[in-house]
């Protein structure tokens, strides 16, 4: 039920906000060079790598890193009303209809945040896809703590319900978590 109310949603949210992206894409492109929508390598499902999707933020010649080790100098101006709106995860919704990401469950790390992806191993959290929000989003734990992240991403695998996973989006419709920590610059 879940993967069938994900890809359902996934697909109307795409259609409903597509006209929000055709004007973020050119926004995006004006006030910054490079491409719009931003690509990175994520671990999913039983630990796969895919490509995650989502619009950029950051200067394009940006190092690929976690969020929390990049210095916020390296947002864009337009990039930090995204960040902080959370429209630039609208792609993500792509990731969803193709099964790749759930709306609701641990957000997809880099390749390179391995203690993150060993604490997540041990807890079974890998066991389920990954997700556009999550437990660990609405309480605003980011990547910088990962022990503290897969604590909280297994405990989300054991309340895990349909129940749950709405309140969960609707706590993050209304707010909860909202921008990514960058380091000062």
């Amino acid at each position: 039920m879940k993967s069938l109310f994900d890809r359902l949603s996934a697909a109307f949210g795409l259609l409903l906000t597509a006209p929000v992206i055709l004007v973020l894409i050119p926004l995006i492109r004006f006030t910054s060079p490079g491409p719009a929508i931003f690509a990175q390598r994520r671990i999913g499902l039983k630990g796969r790598e895919f490509t995650c999707y989502k619009l950029r933020t950051m200067a394009a010649n940006t190092r690929q890193a976690a969020t929390h080790e990049i210095s916020a100098a390296s947002v864009t101006g337009i990039g930090r009303v995204l960040r902080k709106t959370k429209l630039d995860e609208l792609p993500q919704l792509y990731n969803v209809l193709v099964g790749e990401m759930s709306l609701v469950g641990p957000r997809p790390c880099l390749p390179v945040q391995e203690e993150l992806i060993r604490e997540r191993e041990a807890r079974g959290v890998l066991e389920i896809l990954p997700g556009i929000t999550g437990l660990g989003q609405v309480r605003g734990i980011d990547m910088s703590d990962p022990v503290r992240l897969a604590e909280c991403d297994a405990e989300y695998l054991a309340k895990r319900s349909f129940g749950y996973d709405i309140r969960l989006l609707w706590y993050t419709l209304l707010g909860a978590g909202r921008e990514d920590r960058v380091k000062p610059a």
